[in-house]
Parts: structure tokens; sequence; C-alpha cells
């Protein structure tokens, strides 16, 4: 009887890979990409890309584990809240105060640690932000922030 149950669960943990989300890899190019149109330092994108781009932007990084149902469906639910909330390749399109809006969220949940999830720095080691990181983060979505709000008032 346990030898039965073992195989049944074994099929199941094998039938589930089957069942596979689309990747979030895109190889287009992005043309509202922010540093497309926005200043991003490379010390700035560095960081973006090791510990925000794999949830908010069209670009994610697949370990292994991230390949692997469930897991693969709780990565891609993520994945798709991140990008609904922020996405990186889509923020030019963004209305002005939808802009500035999230600029201020970045610096605010990286300050108060909330971002990047715990969830993802348990398995993303390197995404742990270090305090001169997390300055460098906030200090450029305020000056970014600052220099978008401050242009929009300067056309008015």
């Amino acid at each position: 009887m346990l030898k039965k149950i073992l195989i049944g669960i074994l099929v199941f943990v094998v039938l589930i890979q089957l069942i596979r989300p689309a990747p979030n890899v895109s190889s287009a190019p992005d043309p509202n990409a922010l540093k497309a149109h926005y200043p991003l330092p490379d010390s700035v994108e560095a960081v973006l890309r090791v510990a925000c781009y794999d949830c908010h932007s069209n670009h994610s990084r697949y370990p292994w584990f991230d390949k692997v149902a469930p897991v693969s469906w709780l990565v891609a639910y993520h994945i798709k809240g991140g990008k609904r909330h922020l996405n990186f390749d889509e923020y030019f399109a963004y209305p002005v105060k939808r802009k500035v809006k999230r600029l201020k969220d970045i610096a605010e949940t990286v300050e108060n640690g909330s971002m990047p999830l715990s969830t993802y720095t348990w398995a993303h080691k390197d995404a742990v932000l270090t305090e001169a990181q997390k300055k460098l983060i906030i200090d450029w979505a305020d000056s970014l922030g600052k220099q978008i709000a401050d242009t929009t008032q300067a056309k008015l």
C-alpha cells in the first residue's frame, strides 16, 4: 500500500512539471524602458538588475529551482504581481503622477526593508541589499522623482 502511494506521489510530481507558466523573458527591445528615457547610473542599474528586475521587468533570471513546479507557479505569480505594480521596461509609458509615485514607492520600500521580498532574498542571496546599496537606490529614486516632477511643472 505504501509503495502505491509513493508511486502515485511520484507520478503526480512528474505530471505537474508539464504545467509550465510562460517565462518572463523578452528578446524584443523595450522602447518604454526607464533607462531609455531617464538617467540610470551604471551602479544603480547593477543593483536594480540583481535585486529588482526579476519581478519588475520583462527580463527575469531563472535559477534551476525556479523552473520546478509548484515553485515555478509561485514565481510566475510573484512576477505578474510585481510587474503590475512596477515594470521598469514599461516605465516611460506611465502617466507622470504614476512615475513619480513609483519612484517614491521604490525609496520607501527599500528604506523600510519590504523590498526586495524576504521570500526572494532567501533564495537569491545576491539580492540582499547592503546599507550603501539601499542609500544608492533611495537617493537615485528621490532625485529622479524630483527631476520628473520639476520638468512636468516647468512645462505647465
